[in-house]
């Protein structure tokens, strides 16, 4: 009776203590998983950011040098943070049609410096060829996205993402449109006057 008795107290006790470490995983593994956000400012900069990282147990925020660390080696300069922010930022609200024209319009003022006029020509020309949709696409000629172009692999000289990027979209266009034609209202012209620009 002893012997079955010794067996089965193990038996408990390995059970028990199985069902405490299932436990213990799954609280850690809860905790490790959560996300938190915390405001990090920056030594001698005006900037704040705002950090969300996944954090572990032993995984400490710390500054230094204008360097945020997230523990464990994991290191990240906080302006380029704020510049992945934006940019992303950028793609969500460009991926609307007035959202991009708001990308455009913030392009056209820190690059081109285009006058109001040109900026009303852009929005014509692309209002017409693609009515601002980053997914539109001509079957008939293979011109894509916002500023159609033709074929759409040319957009590959300002990034690999076209496809599903309508900052790069815009980008390309205006690029575009100022080697070629110089203004957005020469390459209205020539919309005009050939069906094409």
């Amino acid at each position: 009776m002893k012997r079955h008795s010794r067996a089965f107290n193990r038996r408990v006790l390995s059970l028990g203590a199985a069902f405490a470490f299932t436990i213990f995983a799954s609280i850690n593994t809860t905790y490790a998983q959560t996300s938190f956000g915390q405001e990090v400012a920056i030594p001698n900069n005006t900037h704040v950011v705002s950090v969300s990282a996944p954090l572990t147990p032993s995984a400490a925020l710390t500054i230094e040098s204008g360097a945020v660390s997230l523990g464990d080696g994991a290191a990240a300069d906080a302006s380029e943070m704020a510049l992945v922010s934006l940019e992303a930022r950028q793609v969500q609200l460009a991926k609307t049609p007035s959202g991009a024209q708001q990308v455009a319009d913030q392009l056209i003022g820190t690059t081109y410096h285009w006058s109001s006029a040109q900026v009303s020509c852009l929005n014509a020309l692309w209002g017409g060829e693609s009515h601002w949709n980053y997914q539109a696409h001509n079957y008939y000629s293979g011109a894509t996205g916002i500023a159609q172009a033709m074929p759409a692999d040319k957009m590959d000289v300002v990034a690999t993402d076209w496809r599903t990027n309508p900052v790069t979209q815009i980008k390309w266009g205006i690029r575009y449109i100022y080697i070629r034609y110089g203004t957005p209202c020469k390459a209205l012209a020539r919309e005009h006057w050939a069906g094409n620009y």
